[in-house]
């Protein structure tokens, strides 16, 4: 009868049993597997022994023992205001990525910007083991007494490393085009007060419309309300904004998913886009190409702020870098199908 093939070990093989299977030690199976100084020495035909040992034996490392030896636990928390929000989702793909790379587990948990619940969820994560934090979309107010990285973080704080696009610069990109495309009267959405880039944000179009020469008048400017992640809220305020019949031919919306809902409110009342009000989103979410028509929008490189977030963060933790206290992120404009020139506007 045929030789059958041999069926890996469902539960896993220990590291004493990979090392008795090659027939070697296990500091050598170890030091092969942990990619430790000592793997220098040793062959490399026997790592590759060792290794395809361990893939046809299941080999399963003991976290807990690595926890105990080393006294640390490999643990991050991740404090963030959403976890299935398109800018959120994203960022933690990035950040589960770099930390799996590094070996590291995160644990997540999700504040709504409640105050008390961030720093009820601090603790607790302390408690538990976690040797740093990565903040998303939150307020931070006192230093977490653990090395932190905070995506879209604005305040100085000890032991923060802010890491934060340069909003500046994004709102020079989004005024440049629409004032080469001819726009003058440009409505904006700000975002909810509770999110921690609405002020930033809102500074630097502010900015940039004033080197531009263009006008902001209040009743052009509306503002999210609640903490709603779905299109729906960017939905009503361009209804209320449209209300005012107060004519505008483009719109600057706080990120992608409200610029989908205000689309969708500008059509209702028989207007096109772009054709009589572009209209701009922030942020490049995964739906923004394929949005109908397509977003123009600032694209932050989501995924790769949370990896260069959790790489920042280990690297901390680990002693291997100084502590950097800002870190700025280049935005990008990404011109697509939602905008256009102004109505009546001369083209150049």
């Amino acid at each position: 009868m045929p030789e059958r093939a041999k069926q890996p070990n469902q539960q896993g093989t220990t590291l004493k049993e990979l090392a008795k299977h090659l027939g070697l030690t296990k500091g050598t199976v170890s030091a092969v597997l942990n990619d430790s100084p000592y793997a220098k020495a040793i062959p490399q035909h026997t790592k590759d022994r060792i290794f395809a040992a361990a893939r046809e034996l299941n080999y399963q490392p003991n976290y807990f023992a690595r926890t105990l030896r080393k006294k640390r636990t490999y643990t991050v928390g991740v404090i963030c205001a959403e976890i299935g929000d398109p800018y959120g989702s994203v960022v933690i793909s990035g950040i589960e990525s770099a930390l799996s790379e590094r070996k590291y587990i995160f644990v997540t948990v999700v504040h709504h910007h409640d105050a008390q619940l961030v720093l009820q969820y601090s603790d607790i994560l302390k408690v538990r083991g976690a040797e740093g934090f990565i903040t998303i979309d939150t307020t931070l107010v006192t230093s977490p007494l653990v090395p932190t990285v905070a995506i879209s973080g604005h305040k100085t704080i000890d032991g923060v490393t802010n890491m934060t696009l340069d909003h500046v610069k994004a709102a020079q990109l989004v005024m440049d085009h629409l004032a080469d495309l001819g726009h003058r009267e440009i409505a904006v959405i700000r975002g909810q007060p509770l999110s921690v880039d609405s002020g930033a944000r809102w500074e630097g179009i502010q900015e940039a419309a004033r080197v531009r020469g263009i006008e902001l008048p209040a009743i052009l400017v509306t503002q999210l309300p609640g903490d709603d992640p779905s299109p729906q809220l960017g939905y009503e305020t361009t209804k209320e904004l449209l209300s005012r019949k107060v004519p505008f031919t483009a719109l600057f919306a706080y990120n992608d998913v409200s610029a989908v809902g205000a689309i969708r409110a500008i059509k209702e009342t028989g207007k096109r886009v772009p054709e009589d009000i572009s209209v701009v989103g922030f942020d490049d979410i995964r739906e923004a190409a394929y949005h109908l028509p397509s977003l123009t929008t600032v694209r932050q490189p989501l995924h790769k702020i949370g990896a260069l977030a959790a790489q920042t963060l280990v690297d901390r933790i680990e002693g291997k870098d100084g502590h950097q206290s800002e870190i700025l992120v280049v935005p990008e404009l990404v011109v697509r199908e939602s905008t256009g020139r102004a109505p009546r506007a001369p083209r150049s």
